[in-house]
């Protein structure tokens, strides 16, 4: 929750984001009422005291603005894979071709619920599948930038 609200206001810097917005996205309700706002000023008080030393959070009429203290510019960095299917999508991108089982499996979810997931993420072209029925398999392009684990030394050198 608190990464969620961290985010949002550093991914707005130098400007605010609003109340609303806020609730939304930490909270996943389209339509905030008084408790919700209540809650989100506890959340907001609970991560001013985390992030004193670097930053304060300041209200507006309209929501909280984020600033950094010792006149800083605000970076946000993200993991390479981002969003509600993140983890899906780093097993895939190992290339190896992963069943619907194995993927249910290590992700600890129904193999309907990866299915499910696994049909959307090809509609966007974010993964593809090989053969079908019991042998169908799912692989996704290895992540650009990033080292393979076939280039990575098997130990490191003692010191």
């Amino acid at each position: 929750m608190l990464f969620t609200l961290a985010r949002a206001l550093a991914e707005a810097w130098p400007g605010g984001v609003d109340r609303d917005a806020l609730i939304e996205r930490a909270f996943r309700m389209r339509r905030p009422d008084e408790t919700h706002r209540a809650r989100l000023r506890v959340e907001i008080g609970r991560l001013r005291k985390l992030v004193a030393p670097l930053a304060q959070i300041d209200a507006n009429a309209r929501g909280f603005v984020l600033a950094p203290r010792a006149r800083r510019d605000v970076v946000v960095l993200v993991p390479p894979i981002d969003g509600e299917r993140a983890q899906l999508l780093a097993l895939l991108a190992d290339g190896v071709a992963w069943s619907t089982s194995a993927l249910a499996l290590a992700l600890g979810d129904s193999q309907r619920t990866v299915q499910r997931a696994l049909v959307e993420l090809e509609a966007e072209g974010r993964v593809r599948s090989i053969a079908r029925a019991r042998a169908q398999r799912w692989l996704a392009p290895p992540l650009a930038g990033f080292t393979t684990i076939l280039l990575l030394p098997a130990a490191l050198p003692d010191a």
